[in-house]
């Protein structure tokens, strides 16, 4: 039978005071016999025993701690595993370009520690570039794989997988935190992106960093409905799409450290090319 850890820091507690109480009551009886050295010696005795449990104590709870530390991060281990096999099932199904989820989500996590994000903001970071297209999923292959531009009511289909996604990922508890990505991903710095129509800093700072790695991402590899741009041709772009399209601070840290946040995004490409 598993007991629970704190009936467990309880029951050691308890048979820890019983023995300390029994055992240092007799000695001090059968040692001294004047009252006010007994006295003395109980209050000092009183002493030891909160400092001694109090270590005894702290060394309990932070053992079961740092045993559910590790439990929890198996546990985001697992989940995160199986979220990489459902969007690579998914990249697959849309004919994406090899790798495109797991490369935008190592740029968006370099460029979002370039930015001074950092613990859990920056695990939500991971979560929501794995996870940008999610919405997706709802939406017809047709519109999807479409090989020519789509037509005005394909477009504004297209345009509800921001909200689908937001949808999606709140019905999972330790996914709503990373919502800024899938839902604001599509927000320009102008205010004329959608869903929301934000602009500026009203875009959350996530988003801003990530859609910056998702235009150069969308424009330097082939798609169904184009091929890759020259790599010249997409820096112009960026440099052009900085204060309209783009948060102006973001395309400048990411063109600073481009070469950087390219070699990570490629790594597990020319890992499996070797």
């Amino acid at each position: 039978m598993t007991v629970k850890p704190q009936i467990r820091i309880v029951l050691i507690y308890v048979a820890l005071a019983w023995l300390w109480i029994f055992f240092s009551d007799r000695l001090l009886f059968a040692l001294v016999h004047d009252e006010h050295t007994l006295s003395a010696l109980n209050s000092v005795k009183g002493a030891l025993y909160v400092l001694c449990t109090g270590l005894v104590l702290y060394w309990l709870i932070g053992r079961d701690m740092r045993h559910m530390d590790r439990l929890n991060h198996m546990l985001l281990n697992g989940n995160e595993q199986s979220l990489r096999a459902l969007v690579a099932a998914m990249d697959l199904r849309h004919k994406e370009t090899r790798d495109h989820s797991e490369r935008v989500m190592r740029m968006t996590v370099a460029l979002a520690r370039k930015a001074g994000l950092d613990g859990d903001a920056l695990r939500y970071v991971r979560f929501g570039a794995l996870l940008h297209d999610i919405g997706k999923l709802a939406l017809p292959d047709a519109i999807l794989v479409k090989p020519g531009p789509l037509d005005a009511e394909e477009t504004a289909l297209m345009r509800t997988h921001p909200q689908l996604g937001r949808d999606l990922l709140m019905r999972t508890a330790f996914l709503r935190a990373a919502i800024d990505i899938p839902y604001a991903h599509h927000e320009r710095w102008d205010g004329t992106g959608y869903p929301r129509g934000l602009r500026s800093e009203e875009i959350p700072l996530a988003a801003r960093i990530f859609s910056v790695v998702d235009v150069w991402d969308a424009l330097s590899f082939p798609r169904v409905y184009k091929a890759a741009w020259p790599e010249h041709e997409v820096i112009d772009y960026l440099r052009n799409a900085a204060g309209t399209q783009l948060d102006p601070r973001m395309v400048t840290l990411f063109l600073k450290h481009y070469e950087e946040l390219k070699a990570i995004g490629l790594d597990d490409v020319r890992v499996a090319a070797a």
